[in-house]
């Protein structure tokens, strides 16, 4: 009988703490500078916009927890020029839903680490003549995983800017059968955000 107890209070017990903390929440918007590791061309030439909502709570005086959930567009584009006029853009949506700590390093700063994963939602290339067909195409892998590292400083009571660099460890293609002029090895997305974070209600 007392086995059978414990797990209804224990439950009960978890709700009451987790009920008991104060959270605070609200929306965040911003831009990804992106580019994939594994292709032929190098830098951040990729925009794409990010949008979701957060929550946080205090889990000791200078530390807090928090997560989120939003649309994050990724992907690749090559850069154009009269010497090498061929496009090329990979453009990667997801749905993310990241977890971190941050450890407040002054009233206004804190520093942040975690864990994002992404689920992919529609993943298309493109060159000069459009979407790759069918025959061309090669899937992406569903699950997106990157630990995320940032900063983020509140420069209003209620508003504060979130700077984070991440990088896939899991990737999100393999690499393939035959090199081709645009993908050599197994491919990661690589991340930089800037986002503000607007707390609905007062701190």
């Amino acid at each position: 009988m007392a086995k059978k107890l414990l797990l209804p209070i224990f439950l009960l017990f978890t709700v009451n703490v987790v009920f008991a903390q104060r959270f605070d929440g609200g929306i965040l918007a911003g831009y990804n500078a992106t580019q994939v590791e594994g292709d032929t061309y190098k830098g951040y030439n990729k925009p794409g916009i990010v949008a979701g909502a957060y929550v946080e709570t205090d889990i000791a005086p200078a530390i807090f927890a928090a997560m989120e959930i939003k649309f994050a567009q990724k992907g690749a584009r090559k850069k154009v020029t009269e010497k090498d006029p061929e496009k090329y853009i990979m453009r990667l949506n997801y749905v993310e839903m990241p977890v971190y700590f941050a450890f407040r390093t002054n009233e206004r700063g804190a520093v942040i680490g975690g864990l994002s994963t992404g689920f992919l939602l529609s993943g298309k290339e493109f060159n000069n003549y459009g979407e790759f067909p069918e025959e061309d195409q090669n899937p992406f892998n569903k699950i997106d995983l990157q630990p995320l590292i940032g900063f983020q400083f509140d420069f209003l009571d209620n508003v504060k800017a979130d700077l984070r660099f991440a990088f896939s460890v899991l990737p999100i293609r393999g690499k393939p059968v035959n090199t081709n002029y645009y993908w050599q090895n197994n491919q990661f997305n690589n991340v930089i955000t800037l986002a503000l974070y607007y707390q609905i209600g007062q701190r």
